[in-house]
């Protein structure tokens, strides 16, 4: 009989952590912590408040007498550290200096090692992060810009993209990195990733301005356009960035980054709605295309992914464009607590050895 491993996993949002506890790959519990603008606002820096955090996952726990040492692993979601291959990591002094100074920035996810290595130090297991944010596994050509001073980077959906594509694999009895797979994550960001062999060799940039926009973000623009906006003196640096990340995409046009609520103003006959609602997916058809060109068209498979999987009506039109390629595989939803055990898990097991962050 296979050993019961118990993890505890943690995923940090800006105002919110979701925890979860698996036995194995069974959820036993699950809860979201939410978090007040007043409780936050104490806190100079995110990454100042990963004791407040920690306590309140703590106290959850307790109240729904879950013994912290029945834990064989913490795994906390990766944060904006270095640039980093894909899969599990351990957490250690080099990563915890990195998430707590911000290396690449302030984020949520920062807190995720350090809550996880906290709770796991105090009880004596480890603490693990699983293929975060700044997972880079571009092939060398994919990171020529066209601009000398700008290189391009991979900041995508990986915790996600990387779980769903080893769930089909195990669905079809085949290993994730003997396969070609197209992953498209559609969410608040969308990110559409060429995976060869178990490597995201290709994808956008889905936090800075690249790719198909998507429900707040504009993803790639048209450059002299975006440089004279930039310096037509009606919006300061820090009203950019907002404008691109946040209030870009479907928010521009439609002011909602709700996808439910657009299908609903399109079922009641608003063309506009259905017209820009269409243009995200030819975007995202288009992104598909470019992997599968990557891929030279050896694709095992077009992996669909995200809240806006649930959306048989995007999906149509994604499938309709793309079936000529692959076959469409929907996994609606993204389970980020699950990815996390399921990375931490894949380490307990010996099936995958965990990765030293230098």
């Amino acid at each position: 009989m296979a050993e019961n491993f118990r993890l505890l996993a943690i995923n940090p949002g800006s105002t919110s952590t979701k925890m979860g506890v698996f036995d194995r790959e069974k959820i036993i519990f699950q809860h979201t912590l939410r978090h007040s603008v007043e409780e936050l606002s104490q806190y100079e820096r995110v990454s100042h408040q990963y004791e407040f955090r920690k306590n309140a996952i703590l106290k959850i726990l307790s109240e729904n007498k879950i013994d912290i040492y029945s834990l064989r692993a913490v795994v906390g979601r990766g944060g904006l550290l270095k640039a980093i291959e894909g899969g599990t990591y351990q957490v250690n002094k080099a990563m915890l200096n990195d998430l707590k100074k911000e290396l690449q920035g302030e984020h949520a996810s920062n807190l995720g090692g350090i809550i996880a290595h906290e709770i796991a130090q105090a009880i004596g297991v480890k603490a693990f992060i699983v293929d975060p944010v700044v997972v880079d596994e571009l092939q060398d050509v994919a990171r020529v810009s066209g601009l000398k001073e700008i290189k391009r980077k991979s900041i995508f959906h990986a915790l996600n993209q990387k779980a769903v594509a080893r769930r089909h694999a195990k669905n079809k009895g085949l290993r994730y990195e003997d396969m070609n797979l197209i992953v498209v994550h559609l969410g608040g960001g969308i990110s559409v990733g060429a995976h060869r062999k178990g490597r995201v060799v290709e994808v956008a940039n889905a936090l800075d301005g690249e790719g198909a926009f998507s429900p707040e973000r504009t993803g790639g623009l048209p450059v002299g356009d975006l440089i004279r906006l930039c310096y037509s003196g009606k919006y300061t640096y820090e009203e950019m960035k907002k404008m691109i990340a946040g209030n870009g995409g479907m928010v521009s046009y439609l002011n909602t980054n709700n996808a439910i609520e657009v299908g609903k103003r399109i079922d009641n006959g608003d063309k506009y709605a259905e017209h820009i609602y269409y243009a995200m997916a030819y975007q995202v058809i288009k992104e598909i295309g470019s992997c599968a060109a990557v891929l030279r068209g050896n694709v095992d498979g077009i992996l669909v992914t995200g809240g806006i999987a649930y959306d048989r009506r995007f999906t149509n039109w994604i499938e309709e464009s793309v079936n000529f390629i692959s076959d469409i595989y929907i996994y609606p939803g993204e389970d980020e607590l699950a990815a996390l055990a399921e990375g931490g898990l894949r380490v307990l097991e010996d099936m995958e050895k965990a990765k030293e962050y230098r």
